[in-house]
């Protein structure tokens, strides 16, 4: 249920994609009331259905009762209408990465949604200072980055823009700590921490594949085994979604200038094929 400490009981969710459903069982599962916002009706109901889908595999495998498969899912309603967000205390999207995109849908939040809500954005990159100008509550708007898939995932990254007050910076904490997250405070600079550190890394992976040192295989079998990690670069790459990944290595070279962030040639040419990972059924990988 949700935790006391925190004024937050009502969650505006922009965004029906991948994250954007996460994101709305996260908040459910807490005990809050949460409305899905997408472009379309039948979009945000066809994000519900796949909802109800996952929980109803939940129960199937033992790991969820019905009892409560039924009240997360009674917890949320699904709308087309940015109005229906007005009365939220807060508001995280999850929509393109495009700074443009965003800094437009949060002028519009802001003319919106109840003075005194917090306005979020779930960027993995992009500089939040803009975003938050863009209102005229530039206090009130922060970065609460959850990561794919984000009801397995144990972070988020609760990013502080300079024009952020510290109520909105322990808002967000309380809140991503109520849903169960280990929240870390990072300021706002391009990749926050994780993707700061793990994009060079994949980067570097895509770049010893064509230079021929080893194969995508290989690479991912030494990097599981050599390193305990999960995953191999390129299995992980195709997860995000190679545009993603071009986007955020372009937005980190952009900022910092380092040459270590310039996009290896083959994603470039992977994204301009429509070859995008596991959501196009191709990236490095078939699937």
């Amino acid at each position: 249920m949700t935790d006391s400490s925190t004024r937050i009981k009502t969650v505006g969710i922009i965004g029906s994609g991948i994250m954007g459903a996460g994101l709305v069982e996260v908040a459910a599962r807490s005990g809050r009331t949460v409305i899905l916002r997408s472009r379309t009706q039948d979009g945000a109901d066809a994000a519900i259905a796949k909802l109800a889908k996952g929980l109803d595999r939940q129960v199937d495998k033992g790991r969820l009762d019905l009892d409560e498969r039924n009240a997360i899912l009674g917890r949320v309603t699904a709308t087309s209408e940015l109005a229906a967000l007005a009365d939220c205390d807060l508001v995280v999207e999850s929509v393109v990465e495009d700074l443009d995109i965003k800094k437009a849908l949060f002028a519009d939040l802001d003319d919106i949604v109840k003075h005194g809500a917090i306005l979020a954005t779930n960027t993995s990159t992009l500089p939040i200072v803009e975003i938050a100008m863009a209102t005229k509550r530039p206090e009130a708007v922060c970065g609460i980055h959850f990561f794919n898939p984000a009801p397995m995932m144990k972070l988020v990254e609760v990013v502080r823009p300079i024009t952020a007050s510290d109520e909105t910076i322990g808002e967000a904490i309380a809140f991503s700590t109520s849903c169960g997250k280990d929240a870390v405070e990072v300021v706002d600079r391009a990749g926050f921490i994780v993707n700061a550190l793990l994009f060079p890394y994949l980067n570097n992976a895509i770049k010893m594949w064509e230079h021929g040192t080893a194969s995508i295989e290989d690479i991912d079998i030494a990097m599981r085994g050599g390193c305990n990690f999960p995953m191999g670069p390129f299995a992980l790459l195709d997860l995000v979604g190679l545009d993603t990944s071009l986007a955020i290595l372009d937005a980190l070279h952009a900022e910092f200038g380092d040459p270590n962030f310039v996009a290896a040639t083959t994603l470039k040419r992977k994204v301009a094929a429509g070859q995008l990972g596991r959501k196009s059924g191709r990236g490095f990988l078939a699937y």
